[in-house]
C-alpha cells in the first residue's frame, strides 16, 4: 500500500518560490540548510510539498499542474496577482477557470467558485 505523502516540486530558486507559496496557500514552511523549503499543508488539504533546487532551466508547459477552488474565483485571482502571480494563455480560451502562473512561471488554474455545493 502507497501513502501520498508529498509533492515535490523542482525551482531554480526554490526559498523564494516556496516562500511565495507558502503566502499563496496560507500555509506553514520550513527552509532547511540547503535551501529547500517544505510547505506543510494542514490536516486534510492534501499532501505536502517540497521545493527542490535544480540547475536546468524550464523550457515547456508544465506536464502536471494544480487546480484551486475559491470561495471567491475574483477575489482569489486578484490576491494571487498582487503576490506575483500573473495571467497566461496556454490556448484554454474562454472557460470558467483562470490560468495564472507563480513566480517561476508554473502554470496553476484557479477554478470558478463552488456553488450550492456542487
Amino acid at each position: 500500500m502507497l501513502t501520498f505523502e508529498e509533492i515535490c516540486i523542482d525551482a531554480a530558486d526554490p526559498t523564494t518560490l516556496g516562500q511565495w507559496w507558502a503566502r499563496a496557500l496560507g500555509w506553514q514552511h520550513e527552509i532547511d540548510e540547503e535551501g529547500d523549503v517544505r510547505l506543510t499543508a494542514p490536516h486534510g488539504a492534501g499532501p505536502s510539498w517540497m521545493f527542490l533546487r535544480v540547475a536546468d532551466e524550464r523550457i515547456v508547459k508544465n506536464r502536471i499542474h494544480f487546480d484551486f477552488r475559491p470561495d471567491d474565483q475574483e477575489a482569489e485571482v486578484r490576491r494571487l496577482l498582487e503576490l506575483g502571480a500573473r495571467q497566461v494563455d496556454i490556448g484554454q480560451g474562454r472557460q470558467s477557470w483562470v490560468v495564472l502562473a507563480d513566480p517561476e512561471g508554473n502554470e496553476f488554474c484557479v477554478l470558478a467558485a463552488n456553488r450550492d455545493g456542487e
